[in-house]
């Protein structure tokens, strides 16, 4: 009984100390880990909630990008980060799938999520001078010139097996057209400004990351894989307009390594839940046309964990895995 009573009395005396421990937290500037390069979507939209995010913690939040194999370095660095609260990161659509590839063995279940911040639909957008060459002008005539032209049509997306990637699969099952999909490792930056130097066609990234050279006119924006418009591109349609039936979106969260303490999980839940609707974010966000879509963190979990199942499923569907 003595055994038992002191076994109990450390216990109490470990959750007293760690409860003592964090109750100052944060005390020190947070590193955000982005596994995407700079000038994407992903990091816009970090970069944008982390600004948020450092109103309601009081302290700095640094982005860092840690980029290569496809996000993967960056993914895992943030489930290996010391689980003290001070790294945390922002995990995308693609961590759903690693495991089907054989590229990582991590899964949803390696990190504590957060929350959602963000869905953004994929687009199909063009060089202009490629689609004024061509008689491009709408997607219909895109589809008809990929189809009098099988596999000569050149479209970059993220990093091989990514979301932007599967998103030219979308576009090739719902179409009915044969492209060649371009892969860019660092994320959708280095294929959007491939596509506005004419070195590809164009690319199936999403409307927000398109968005500066198609405001420059380097790009036109043909249609969105949405069920409604952006609020950004008013005037471009969406592919079921057009009749196409093509749906598809990317999704970004935060999470934090597991084992972090439950204070400091409920101390940056509180903050994302307030930093998700701070004025500022909300601005930024429309500025980038990027579309706020918050989860808190159990229903985020519970998303993670049917992506597990939806993923691969499509993957499947577009070829890149085996069923």
């Amino acid at each position: 009984m003595k055994k038992f009573l002191a076994i109990l009395l450390a216990m109490v005396m470990v959750c007293s100390l760690s409860a003592v421990a964090f109750a100052d937290y944060p005390e020190k500037g947070i590193t955000a880990i982005n596994p995407w390069g700079a000038g994407g979507g992903t990091d816009n939209c970090l970069r944008a909630f982390c600004a948020a995010l450092e109103k309601q913690l009081g302290v700095t939040i640094t982005v860092d990008n840690l980029t290569g194999a496809s996000g993967v370095i960056g993914h895992e660095a943030i489930a290996d980060a010391e689980p003290d609260g001070y790294t945390i990161g922002m995990i995308t659509w693609e961590l759903a799938s690693y495991a089907p590839q054989d590229m990582s063995e991590y899964t949803y279940e390696n990190y504590i999520p957060l929350c959602r911040v963000n869905t953004d639909a994929a687009a199909i957008t063009v060089n202009t001078a490629w689609a004024k060459e061509n008689n491009v002008t709408d997607l219909a005539s895109f589809i008809a010139y990929c189809k009098d032209h099988p596999g000569e049509v050149t479209m970059g997306g993220s990093s091989a097996g990514s979301v932007w990637h599967v998103a030219g699969g979308y576009l090739m099952n719902a179409a009915d057209i044969e492209i060649k999909m371009i892969t860019y490792s660092d994320g959708a930056a280095p294929a959007v400004k491939a596509a506005a130097q004419g070195e590809i066609t164009g690319v199936t990234v999403s409307a927000a990351e398109a968005r500066s050279f198609v405001e420059s006119g380097d790009l036109t924006m043909l249609g969105i894989m949405d069920a409604e418009r952006n609020p950004i591109f008013p005037d471009v349609p969406t592919c079921e307009e057009q009749g196409y039936e093509c749906l598809y979106a990317t999704q970004r969260g935060m999470a934090v390594p597991l084992g972090t303490d439950d204070a400091v999980v409920e101390t940056l839940r509180a903050a994302c839940a307030a930093a998700i609707e701070d004025p500022d974010f909300v601005e930024a966000m429309a500025n980038l046309g990027q579309k706020i879509d918050f989860l808190d963190g159990p229903a985020y979990g519970e998303y993670l964990a049917q992506a597990a199942v939806d993923v691969p499923a499509a993957m499947v569907t577009v070829g890149l895995i085996d069923e």
